[in-house]
């Protein structure tokens, strides 16, 4: 079968096609037959050897949808023809920039008829840690008041949806027009410049000063000052990348907020809330904004696009 690998560290003229054997699905393994795959920030990091370590020749990808084409033993929630989606795979499994990916059931849901392969492999790794971050952590309520980082990125697309279908009130942060105006169309009630110095003043105005009740910080290094600063009484921030920085003690003392780390890798059952997603898709409450789509051949110029940012959505790979 045909799948991108690369066999050193670094940019993405790396990235390669090469004809490998077809996977044999393990015990508790399905074997999809993949339709479409999707690019996420951490598979160029990895790519690049900058974050944590990946045995070399590696198959990226860490989420993606198509067919099952066979079922491991053990396996009941599955059966061959299946369309599936799932998350979590290609930096210590077998990537989904593969025609063929063996993937644990346990990180595969059902994808409804109704949803496209492209919106399936686009929304897994992105829906589930914006699920894990708002509901699960957080348990973002109506008329709640939630502060989106990077409301265009594929996570912050997510939670932007997510947060509008529970009835919060979502404020978006964005570098360009267009992706505020993106934003706003996915739900947000506001979407500011992430980079204007007014960004702190804009956020409280927006609240009537009262502050934000949740925030979904992307670069908590960075931004953990504005977040105190517009933060409300006991507000809950969660953080999915970013060190802790060392802060004044006086904001903290004052508002109490509840500051907390999260990772998908440390979610290993995914079905659960894939499931909840895939009826949200169906729904039409959630969908992964596709920006751009790419084959086999140009992958690396998907990785660019990803790492050079300014769009809405996710970037998507078929083989």
């Amino acid at each position: 079968m045909r799948a991108v690998r690369y066999h050193e560290h670094g940019g993405p003229e790396v990235l390669q096609v090469d004809e490998i054997d077809r996977p044999t699905p393990a015990a508790g393994e399905i074997l999809v037959e993949m339709r479409a795959a999707s690019v996420n920030a951490v598979d160029t990091k990895f790519r690049a050897g900058t974050y944590g370590s990946v045995s070399l020749p590696a198959v990226p990808g860490g989420d993606g949808a198509g067919v099952v084409s066979e079922v491991g033993e053990g396996v009941e929630a599955f059966d061959v023809g299946d369309r599936v989606f799932a998350g979590g795979m290609g930096h210590d499994e077998g990537g989904t920039f593969a025609e063929y990916a063996a993937i644990p059931a346990t990180k595969a849901a059902h994808l409804p008829e109704s949803v496209s392969f492209e919106v399936g492999g686009a929304i897994p790794n992105v829906g589930v840690t914006a699920w894990l971050a708002l509901v699960d952590r957080i348990g973002l309520r109506p008329t709640e008041r939630c502060l989106v980082h990077g409301g265009n990125g594929g996570v912050g697309h997510a939670a932007v949806q997510l947060g509008a279908a529970v009835g919060a009130d979502v404020i978006a942060t964005a570098g360009s027009d267009e992706t505020r105006e993106g934003v706003q169309d996915l739900g947000a009630v506001a979407a500011f410049d992430y980079g204007s110095e007014s960004l702190t003043e804009d956020i409280r105005d927006a609240t009537d000063g009262d502050g934000v009740d949740a925030i979904l910080d992307h670069r908590l290094d960075e931004y953990l000052g504005l977040d105190l600063a517009v933060a409300g009484q006991n507000a809950h921030i969660v953080s999915i990348t970013g060190d802790i920085p060392a802060v004044e003690n006086a904001p903290m003392q004052d508002k109490q907020p509840i500051i907390q780390g999260m990772a998908i890798a440390n979610t290993p059952e995914r079905r659960p809330v894939l499931r909840r997603l895939a009826r949200l898709l169906e729904r039409g409450d959630l969908t992964a904004v596709i920006a751009e789509t790419r084959d086999f051949e140009t992958v690396g110029d998907a990785h660019r696009t990803v790492s050079e940012g300014g769009y809405v959505g996710k970037v998507v790979v078929q083989p």
